[in-house]
Order: structure tokens, then sequence, then C-alpha cells
């Protein structure tokens, strides 16, 4: 074995199958859920803070453990733990799907989270090992484009399930994924490790979590009941001082932390994450509360509150690649500066929905005008944010900012609870407000971009490319950062 990678007896395609098919897990459920959390929310009759930890409960370990899943399979085998996240995703599926209390889903969410922090760094890092060159690149392309359309196609069949079956039926459609990404991992793709390079941070990992848990825990208190308690407090104030513990433990293991500080010293890297965890945050926002405001107090079906968010997909799949050619010779300064605020733009035209409403007057603009936005900053995010960084920490940079995104997604979801715990004319008001929000939000990504890449520019001929996306949506080159 050399350079991470055993002798291949198989061919790459196989191992570009089974990475799609078990990847496909977490794009599925990250879209299919949010049509379903009505239902979820009626069947257990739970609260607003539940329902946020329906989403939070699977957010949190995905986010905390992300760059640890990437460093067990470096060390350990990447096939072998994609199999072992991908069967306990599986596993903890089928728990949601059969799950008699709001307990008992809530832990097994969790545990896809965990399932998902594992197959998906490693999924990843077996098609890295499997293609070289441009070959590389394109099969990279396919992951990202198969997830982009997973993801449009299931809040279609989820809000079908949803309305003609049941909302324990969304989880039964990981099943048969789970089961090929298993089959076809073991039968046709090959073992590939690289000891030296995993960051295996337990400390760090159990820091994280505890600590981004703890805050979550507190954010969600406030936000679902409206005021600070002293539990509340207690829990941000809690959370603050363990992730103060973690930044001290990274400092101190420098080169071997599962995060190395060293890379924020560097104004491009730590601008391109603010501006990741910010418009993620807010774009993850308002994904959830359109189509919970839209069933809750616009009556519509859970198909159809999928439906209205088909122009996202559609879009991110045919924009995203034309921008990332496009960032390659004006480099992704405007872009990171225009997409954001037109996503900001799109938040503002929804503070026109209201219950009744119509779709294609208020609700289609300013969904298509979000999506147009992400469309045009999401390639030219990726690829500025692996051009930040030296080719050895690409693949740290790549996870870390994956990271980011979810964690921007989690915290958002922790503040929702003004909305969730609200009926009728309150719901559309507390909805208005989180729609401002998010695009001042979005607007301060805006800013962070205009600041952090002044100085970016295209790649100087014959520059390496390389890929892969925040959100796992798509593979772009990388440019020159801000000093190189």
């Amino acid at each position: 074995m050399a350079g991470g990678r055993t002798r291949r007896r198989h061919h790459p395609r196989w191992t570009l199958a089974a990475s799609i098919l078990a990847s496909s897990l977490s794009f599925v459920d990250g879209s299919v859920l949010n049509v379903a959390l009505p239902a979820i929310r009626a069947s257990y009759q739970a609260g607003a803070a539940e329902v946020q930890w329906v989403v939070n409960a699977y957010l949190l370990p995905l986010s905390a453990l992300l760059l640890l899943g990437g460093a067990l399979g470096d060390r350990f085998g990447r096939r072998l733990l994609l199999v072992i996240g991908t069967a306990l995703f599986a596993v903890a599926s089928l728990v949601c799907a059969l799950a008699p209390s709001l307990e008992i889903l809530l832990g097994a969410r969790a545990a896809q989270g965990v399932g998902a922090a594992l197959l998906l760094p490693n999924s990843l890092a077996l098609l890295n090992a499997a293609y070289e060159g441009e070959k590389r690149g394109r099969a990279v392309g396919i992951w990202a484009a198969a997830g982009a359309a997973a993801a449009a196609v299931a809040p279609l069949i989820g809000g079908w399930l949803v309305e003609h079956v049941g909302w324990p039926a969304i989880f039964y459609i990981n099943l048969p994924l789970a089961a090929g990404a298993i089959t076809l991992a073991l039968a046709f793709v090959d073992e590939s490790r690289d000891p030296a390079t995993g960051r295996t941070d337990y400390a760090g990992a159990l820091l994280a979590t505890a600590g981004l848990g703890s805050a979550t825990y507190g954010l969600t208190l406030w936000s679902s009941s409206g005021r600070f308690g002293g539990l509340a407090i207690g829990s941000i104030l809690a959370g603050a001082a363990l992730l103060a513990a973690f930044l001290r433990v990274e400092r101190d293991r420098d080169e071997k932390a599962m995060m190395p500080l060293g890379l924020f010293k560097d104004s491009c890297f730590a601008g391109l994450n603010l501006m990741t965890l910010l418009l993620y945050g807010a774009f993850g926002a308002v994904m959830l509360i359109v189509p919970y405001v839209l069933i809750e107090a616009g009556g519509y079906s859970p198909i159809e509150a999928g439906l209205a968010l088909l122009p996202l997909p559609i879009l991110l799949t045919v924009g995203s690649p034309i921008m990332g050619q496009l960032a390659m010779r004006i480099g992704p300064h405007l872009p990171l500066t225009i997409g954001p605020l037109a996503v900001g733009a799109g938040m503002l035209l929804g503070l026109r929905i209201e219950a009744d409403a119509s779709y294609w007057t208020t609700v289609l603009p300013a969904v298509s005008v979000m999506a147009l936005g992400m469309a045009i900053a999401v390639a030219p995010l990726t690829a500025a944010v692996l051009g930040s960084v030296e080719e050895t920490h690409v693949a740290m940079a790549s996870g870390f900012n994956s990271a980011v995104a979810r964690i921007g997604g989690l915290v958002a979801t922790a503040l929702l609870g003004v909305v969730l715990s609200q009926q009728g004319a309150r719901m559309i008001a507390g909805f208005h407000g989180a729609m401002l929000a998010s695009a001042i939000v979005a607007a301060a990504a805006s800013a962070v971009a205009w600041f952090s890449l002044r100085s970016s520019k295209s790649p100087r001929p014959g520059e390496p490319r390389r890929g892969s996306g925040p959100a796992g949506l798509i593979a772009a080159p990388a440019f020159p950062c801000v000093g190189r």
C-alpha cells in the first residue's frame, strides 16, 4: 500500500455507485423531513422544542463528528467506516419508522447523524482513492449531481408518502439505498486507508459534541418559550465553556487536532467559513420554516409543500456547474458577494407570503430568487475554500466547511421556536420576522465575502483543480485566495 491506496482489483465505477447510494441517505433525509414535520408533531402531540429536536438531534452529531468520521476512515479503512456508517443509518431509520415515542425517535435521529458523519466523508475519500486526475473531478461531479437529484425527488416522494401512507414511511426510503450501498461496497469496492493522516481527536470530538449540544439546548428552550430562564442561560453558558475547552484542546494538539487552529491565521479561510456559517444558517432556517408554514398556516398538503420547493434543486443542479466555470474566469469575489445578496432578496420576497397568498405570485418568486442566489454562490464557495489552504489540508478544509454549513443549520433551527410554537396569524407574523432576520444574516454573509476575497483571482493556466462541495452539492475548481 502506498499513498493510502491498496492495489485496485475492481473497476472504480463500483466505488462511485456505492458512494452515491450511501451519501444519498443523507441528502434524501435532509430534504424529505421538512415536509413531514407537521405530521410528526401531530402524531406525538409534540411542542415546538420537540419539533426542533427532530431536526437537530440529527444535525448535532453530524456536524460535530464529521471530521472525526473522516479521520477514523483514514486510520481503520474507508470502506469499513462507510459500511459501518451506512448500516447504522439504516438501523436507525428503521427505529425512526417504528418509534412508539418521541424520545425513541429523537434517539434514533441522533444515531442517524452519527451514521451520516461516518459515511459522508468516507464516500468522498473512497472516490479520491479510486480515481486520479480529471477522472476524479468527473467522478466527484457525478457524485454531487446525484445527491442534488436525490434531494430534488425526495420531497415529492416524501410528501406523497406522508399524505397517503403516513410519515413513518419516509424513513423506509433509506433501507433499499443502504442495502445497495453495503452490498456494492463489500463485493466490489477496494479498501483504502492512510493512517499517517488520520486525526483521531477523540477529546476534541467529545467536547465539540457536548458544547454544541448544550448551547443548542439552551437556544431551543429560549426560542420555544420566548424567555431566558435559568436552565436556558445555564445551558448556553455551559456550552460556551465546553466549546472554549474544545478550542484549547485543538490548540494543544496543533497539527494533530481535528481542526488545526493554525489554518485560521489565513483571513481568507476564516472569512470563507464565517460566510458559510451565516449563509447556510439563514438558508437552512428558511428551508425548514417555509414548508412548515405552508402546511400549517397555508393549508398545503405535504406533496404540495414538496412541489413548492422544486425550483431549488432544479436551479442548483443547472446553475452550479455554470457558475463554477464562470468563476474560473472571473474569480470568486463577485459570485460570493452577489449570491448571498440574491438569497437575502428572495427572503425579503418571502415577506409577501400570507396564509391565503397565491403560490404563483408569492411563494414561487421567493423560492426561485433564493435558489438562484444559492446557485450563484455554491460552486465558487467550494472552490474558494479549497483554494485557501495548502494541498495537504484540502480534505480537512472540505470536511470542516461541510461541518460549518451544518452547524449553521443547527443553530438556526434552535432559534425557530418563535415560529414553530405559534398558530394562525401569530405563526405568519413569526414567519415574517424569521424571514427578515434571515435576510439580514444573508446580507452579512455577502459583506464577509466582499471583504475576505477582494484580492482573489482565477487560477493561472495549468494550475491544478480540486473540489467537493461544502454541502455535498457540487464539485468545482479551486482558486488562489487572499495573499496566496
